[in-house]
C-alpha cells in the first residue's frame, strides 16, 4: 500500500480536505485506485452529537457512520462508498485500547501512548487501508490519509508519531507527505510572507516527518521569488511547491495540481511507474461549464443553523449538481427559521420582513434536518406558504415532518398537532419518538445509514424520478418519525405517503398530488448526489422551481 499523508499548518480551515480530496481524484485519473482516511483529533467516539455551529454538517455513510464533513468532499470527488473506520478519532482509538486493557490482551504491561496508542493507529490505518471502497475485489493502489487539526496541537501528537512509525515501517517509497500551509499577504506592501510556513515545517521535522511536497494556500498566485525562498528553508525542492490560490469553484483545485505536475511529484517519491498521464477531460469540462454559466434559481433555505454554511454542505452539494444538470447556477438564499416567526415581528420586525420578502422571492423552499424545536414554528410557516401558493417544496427529514405538522394544522384542523419532540403532551401526535431509540443516550442511537424505501404506486412524481424504480436506497439519521396510526386521517385530508420502508410502518416519502411540487422524505438524498450525476430528488426540485419538470418526466417516461 502507498500513503499520501495531508497534514496541515499555520491556522486551520485552509482547505485540506479539498486538497486531500483533490489530489485523490488526479491519482485516481492517473489510473490508480484510491482510498481515503480521516484522522480527527477530538475525543468524540465520531462527530454524531456535535453541533452544526461547531464542527459543520455531520455526514452519515451507507453503513451508518456518523463522520466528519470532509468524507463528504472524498465520496463526492472520488465517487467511492466510504465506512466509518474510514474516519479515525482519538475517541475511536482510545475506547479500543481500554477495551483492550480491560480484557487482558497488554499481559499486565503499563498501557502507554507509546507504543499501545500508536500501534493501535498504525494497525487502523493499515487494516482500513486495504478495504475496497470503488466497489471492486481487492485493495486500492494509494490511501490518502488527511489528519485533521494543526501541526503542533496538543491532541494530535500521538497520530504524528504513529505516522512517523508507518513511514518507517513501510519505508520512504511507500509514503509521500503533503504539508498544506498559509502563504499570507500583510500590509500595503503586498508582500507575501512566508515566515509562517517555515515555522510550521520546522515544527513538522523536529516531529519526525518532514514534507515532500508544500500546497501552498494564497489569495494569489505565488511569486517565483517567494517559491525559491521556500525551497531554501523548508528544504523542498521548487517543482514540488505547489500553489493553490484561489479560484472561481473548488472543482479547479485538482485541475491546479495537474497543471503544476503535482502527480509527477507524487508518483515519483510513490515510485509508482505504472501510473498513465491524468486524464481530467470530464472533470474540465464540468469546472468551466460552472464558470461560463449565467442563469440562477433562487432557492430559500429556511433552516436552524444558517449562521455556518458548512452545516448544510450537503444539501449545498446537491443543489449544485442538480442545478448545473439545467445549466443553472444556485443562488441559495438562506432564511433563519426564528425570523418567520411572528415574535420576531415584535423583536426584530427588520430580520422578520427581510426575511419574508426572500421568501417570497424564491423559486422554491427546501428545509432541511435539524434537531430541537428553535425555528420550528417558522419552518411551518415556510410549509405553509409553500403549500398554499402552489411553490416547489422540497422537506428533509425534519422538514418533512414539519410539512406533516403543517398540514394537520392548516387542512385537518388538528390545532395541536406537533411532534413527540417540541411538545410531549399534544392530543395530535403525528410526529413520535421511534420504539426503538434511546432516552438516555445521543451517539448512535437513531435510525442510521442506507435503508430501503419501497414505493407505493408508480404514478408519484418521486417514483417517476428515480427511473420507475421499485425501490429506492438512501441514507438516514433521525429519531422521530411520522406516527403510523395517524397515516389514515392525513391520507383521507390528502396527503399521500408514496413510499414507505420493508415493514410498512414508517413513511418515507410523501406527496401532495394537488401541488406541483410538495415533496417531503424522511432520509437524506444530499449524502448520496454526486457531480455529474445529481440526486433525483434535488434535480426533481429544482426542474419544478424552472417550470420544467413535467416536461422532463414525460421525456422520461417516453424512454429519450
Amino acid at each position: 500500500m502507498k500513503y499520501v499523508l495531508v497534514t496541515g499548518g499555520v491556522v486551520s480551515g485552509l482547505g485540506k480536505g479539498v486538497t486531500a480530496s483533490s489530489v485523490g481524484v488526479v491519482l485516481k485519473a492517473c489510473g490508480l485506485r484510491v482510498t481515503s482516511i480521516k484522522i480527527d483529533p477530538y475525543l468524540n467516539r465520531d462527530a454524531g452529537t456535535m453541533s452544526p455551529f461547531e464542527h459543520g454538517e455531520v455526514f452519515v455513510l451507507d453503513d451508518g457512520g456518523e463522520v466528519d464533513l470532509d468524507l463528504g468532499n472524498y465520496e463526492r470527488f472520488l465517487d467511492v462508498t466510504l465506512t466509518k473506520d474510514n474516519n479515525i478519532t482519538t475517541g475511536k482509538i482510545y475506547q479500543s485500547v481500554l477495551e483492550k486493557e480491560r480484557i487482558g490482551d497488554y499481559l499486565g504491561k503499563t498501557v502507554q501512548v507509546v507504543p499501545h496508542v500508536t500501534d493501535a493507529i498504525k494497525n487502523w490505518i493499515e487494516s482500513v487501508s486495504v478495504i475496497p471502497v470503488d466497489g471492486k475485489e481487492g485493495p486500492a493502489d494509494v490511501c490518502v490519509i488527511e489528519l485533521g487539526g494543526t501541526v503542533g496541537d496538543i491532541e494530535s501528537m500521538p497520530f504524528i508519531e504513529a505516522l512517523r512509525q508507518l513511514l518507517f515501517s513501510v519505508g520512504q517509497d511507500n509514503f509521500c507527505l503533503i504539508h498544506v500551509s498559509l502563504i499570507p499577504v500583510l500590509g500595503v506592501v503586498g508582500e507575501q510572507k512566508t515566515k509562517p510556513t517555515q515555522h510550521s515545517v520546522r515544527e513538522l521535522r523536529a516531529l519526525g516527518l518532514t514534507p515532500h511536497l508544500l500546497a501552498c494556500r494564497s489569495a494569489q498566485p505565488l511569486l517565483e521569488t517567494t517559491k525559491e525562498k521556500l525551497s531554501q528553508f523548508c528544504h523542498v525542492p521548487v517543482g514540488n511547491i505547489l500553489n493553490i490560490h484561489d479560484v472561481p469553484n473548488i472543482w479547479h483545485v485538482p485541475l491546479l495540481l495537474r497543471n503544476q505536475n503535482a502527480h509527477n511529484s507524487i508518483l515519483k517519491q510513490l515510485n509508482l511507474s505504472k501510473a498513465t498521464p491524468p486524464d481530467l477531460q470530464e472533470w474540465t469540462k464540468r469546472a468551466e461549464n460552472f464558470d461560463s454559466l449565467t442563469n440562477s434559481v433562487r432557492i430559500a433555505m429556511v433552516g436552524k443553523y444558517v449562521g455556518l454554511t458548512d452545516s448544510y454542505l450537503s444539501v449545498v452539494k446537491a443543489l449544485l449538481h442538480a442545478c448545473i444538470a439545467c445549466s443553472l447556477k444556485p443562488s441559495v438564499d438562506w432564511i433563519a427559521a426564528s425570523d418567520l416567526e411572528d415574535d420576531s415581528a415584535v423583536l426584530t420586525p427588520e430580520a422578520h420582513a427581510t426575511a419574508w420578502k426572500t421568501l417570497r422571492n424564491a423559486a422554491c423552499v427546501l428545509v432541511p434536518g435539524g434537531f430541537g424545536d428553535r425555528g420550528v414554528k417558522g419552518m411551518i410557516l415556510a410549509a405553509k406558504y409553500a403549500r398554499e401558493n402552489n411553490v416547489p417544496y422540497l422537506g428533509i427529514c425534519l422538514g418533512m415532518q414539519i410539512s406533516v405538522i403543517e398540514f394537520a394544522r392548516s387542512v385537518l384542523g388538528m390545532e395541536r398537532a406537533n411532534s413527540e419532540e417540541f411538545d410531549t403532551q399534544t392530543p395530535d401526535r403525528v410526529v413520535m419518538f421511534m420504539p426503538e431509540g434511546s432516552t438516555t443516550h445521543m451517539g448512535s442511537t437513531m435510525r442510521l445509514g442506507s435503508r430501503r424505501t419501497l414505493f407505493q404506486t408508480p404514478d408519484c412524481i418521486t417514483a417517476k424520478l428515480y427511473h420507475n424504480s421499485e425501490y429506492v436506497d438512501e441514507r438516514h439519521r433521525h429519531r422521530y418519525e411520522v406516527n403510523p396510526h395517524m397515516v389514515g386521517v392525513l391520507e383521507e385530508g390528502g396527503l399521500k405517503f408514496v413510499g414507505k420502508d420493508e415493514s410498512g410502518q414508517r413513511m418515507e416519502i410523501l406527496e401532495l398530488p394537488s401541488h406541483p411540487f410538495y415533496v417531503g422524505v424522511q432520509f437524506h438524498p444530499e449524502f448520496k448526489s454526486r457531480p455529474g450525476r445529481p440526486s433525483a430528488l434535488f434535480l426533481g426540485f429544482i426542474l419544478a422551481a424552472i417550470g420544467q419538470l413535467e416536461a422532463y418526466l414525460c421525456q422520461h417516461q417516453n424512454g429519450s
